[in-house]
């Protein structure tokens, strides 16, 4: 278990293994979601497209027009539902 501690001004250090763990890095933002007044689940805010732009490139990698990427996904819906 890790654990970290509250300071007097109600901020806390997220542990490194834990910024590791959920590929957290500086500005992110994080939510927390609380039960029955008794604990809470901190969860990375999903991010926008704007941030993650172009992280998926490979070199090397051909590019796809939008209209392949649709087509794309329709077949993969379809082998889904098939």
């Amino acid at each position: 278990m890790v654990t970290a501690t509250l300071t007097s001004k109600g901020q806390l250090t997220i542990p490194k293994s834990v910024r590791d763990s959920l590929h957290l890095h500086a500005g992110d933002r994080i939510t927390f979601i609380v039960h029955n007044n008794e604990e809470a689940v901190m969860k990375p805010v999903t991010k926008s497209v704007d941030a993650v732009f172009g992280r998926l490139h490979s070199t090397g990698q051909p590019h796809k027009s939008v209209e392949e990427m649709n087509a794309a996904v329709a077949k993969r819906m379809r082998e889904q539902k098939g």
